[in-house]
């Protein structure tokens, strides 16, 4: 624990977070059981916060992004579920069960798709999100 504190007192000051961060759950544990005995807490907190962000982004489902000159208006998260399921083959009935949407709802977000990605058809969406790095 003292080499842990030791190590902690030359890095946080200089920034050096991440490389207690990167060392996941171990780390973490280790981190948690300093904080208990009031090692550090200012330090310590503040990692297990970055900790604690870093393993809630990691978890998340990632979307992929597009370059902000791509398109006028960025597709939501949603829109690229909706834009990954079709590029699957999907139908609209097929995707409003998968994601548990209204049909109306599901064809409102195809003409939002189709809209923002300039094209007319299912397969004109995919082949352009394709060519945009989306899919």
């Amino acid at each position: 624990m003292q080499v842990l504190c030791d190590a902690l007192a030359k890095a946080v000051p200089g920034g050096f977070i991440l490389l207690f961060v990167d060392e996941g759950r171990p780390m973490a544990h280790l981190l948690s059981k300093a904080e208990a005995l009031r090692r550090m807490p200012d330090s310590i907190g503040k990692l297990l916060a970055v900790w604690k962000a870093e393993e809630h982004k990691s978890e998340a489902p990632s979307y992929p992004s597009l370059p902000a000159q791509s398109l006028i208006e960025p597709l939501s998260r949603r829109e690229v579920e909706v834009l990954q399921l079709i590029a699957q083959g999907l139908s609209n009935q097929e995707i409003s069960e998968r994601l548990v949407l209204a049909l109306e709802t599901v064809k409102g977000h195809n003409k939002k798709i189709f809209g923002k990605l300039q094209v007319q058809r299912r397969t004109e969406a995919v082949a352009r999100a394709r060519q945009l790095g989306l899919l």
